[in-house]
């Protein structure tokens, strides 16, 4: 549900099969003992990495919850590597997104208690940028959910997005963005968007970033819509 950049590698979430009364199914982020996860963590024997929509079996070792961040879960890459088992797509897909629509967002966005969700938000809108001088590249989505004021995403210059897979689709974007001084943009709206992906319904995988100051800050980790998207990854640019 999750393949995202971080500053230091990358990390990566999802569903394993044990229920929970909010999300249906258990989220689980994998962590390692030491050090944050690297792109080579999750990948294939092949060397592909694991993408979004996978199912993969990792080689869960016991829960390591972090203050909020209670779905960590250390786990073994050395000793065993990601395998896929086979993939969500099409009907089967877009049902599995319907079925898990968190019941309680709140528990991340407000009160932050967990750390992760999957919304279906009524609006959203996206934007993507590049400095053409320092090569600073953003992706945002903003969103509103009935009954959850969450003030940073309803803005209009959103939450950053980190799903690799989303940034991705977002450069080859900004190839036909609007230029003003040293920056190139695209900013769609809720209907735009969703015309630009063929898209009938868009969810979104929330996550929370690591305290900072204190604070935790809501990070788009997935990008979900239906039908799904096509999108090369660079990882070297990422």
């Amino acid at each position: 549900m999750a393949m995202t950049r971080m500053l230091s590698g990358i990390c990566t979430a999802g569903y394993v099969n044990e229920p929970h009364q909010a999300s249906v199914l258990q989220w689980v982020r994998p962590v390692k003992e030491f050090n944050s996860l690297l792109l080579g963590d999750m990948s294939f024997a092949s060397g592909q990495p694991v993408q979004v929509g996978e199912v993969v079996a990792l080689n869960l070792i016991c829960p390591r919850p972090d203050l909020t961040h209670a779905e960590d879960w250390l786990t073994d890459f050395v000793h065993f590597r990601p395998r896929l088992l086979r993939r969500l797509e099409g009907e089967q897909r877009a049902a599995f997104l319907e079925k898990h629509v968190d019941r309680d967002p709140a528990a991340v966005l407000i009160r932050q208690t967990r750390s992760l969700c999957l919304l279906r938000p009524e609006q959203v809108w996206a934007r993507f940028s590049l400095d053409t001088y320092s090569g600073k590249y953003e992706a945002r989505i903003g969103f509103r959910l009935t009954g959850v004021p969450h003030a940073r995403s309803s803005r209009a210059e959103g939450i950053p997005v980190t799903d690799l897979k989303w940034r991705a689709l977002g450069r080859c974007w900004l190839q036909e963005g609007v230029a003003s001084r040293d920056t190139i943009r695209v900013t769609l709206d809720h209907d735009a968007l969703h015309e630009r992906l063929g898209a009938e319904t868009l969810y979104l995988s929330i996550g929370l970033s690591r305290p900072y100051r204190q604070q935790m800050w809501a990070l788009v980790v997935g990008v979900h819509p239906v039908p799904d998207y096509a999108a090369s990854i660079d990882y070297d640019n990422l």
